[in-house]
């Protein structure tokens, strides 16, 4: 196995992780893209609520990007997934994805997780669908916005997602 192939190193962003995970959630192509001073906040801010994937030589490959909801303190709101193209279809999504989950509900207490998805988002939909058969969890979906509370132009709705109860 080259250092290429290794397993990724999974920990909490950095300040100095936001410019690249800007750059993979731009190389996306899927997610709404934030700012880059969004990113390097995020890394700040949230780094405990959220995680990164590193390739052998120290690299962000991936991240997903969370907070805990302030009116509701057991739950992640799960805010971004995304891999770097090179690295995708090696379940590194659903790594980050467990991994983050395992340390919130360690560190913080969280019971549940939740994430929009936009309907035919097909690689979200079944990567927290999986996440929450993996955890043996209920997974519940409504509509959380309306295609029209969107003001900046057409948007489809977000599908809310909530998956629970996680245990320690």
């Amino acid at each position: 196995m080259t250092a290429a192939q290794a397993d990724p190193q999974i920990d909490r962003p950095a300040p100095a992780d936001g410019a690249a995970l800007w750059r993979i959630a731009r190389d996306s192509k899927t997610l709404d893209l934030n700012s880059s001073y969004s990113y390097l906040l995020w890394c700040r801010d949230f780094a405990a609520t959220s995680a990164v994937a590193r390739d052998a030589g120290g690299e962000p490959i991936g991240f997903v990007t969370g907070y805990v909801r302030p009116d509701s303190p057991h739950t992640l709101l799960v805010w971004q997934v995304a891999v770097d193209e090179t690295h995708r279809g090696r379940g590194l999504a659903a790594a980050l994805l467990d991994g983050l989950a395992a340390r919130t509900v360690a560190e913080h207490g969280v019971t549940t997780v939740e994430t929009t998805i936009t309907p035919g988002n097909t690689a979200s939909e079944r990567l927290f669908t999986a996440f929450a058969e993996r955890h043996g969890a209920r997974l519940e979906r409504e509509v959380l916005f309306e295609a029209e509370q969107f003001p900046d132009g057409p948007h489809e709705p977000e599908v809310l997602y909530r998956i629970g109860p996680l245990s320690p």
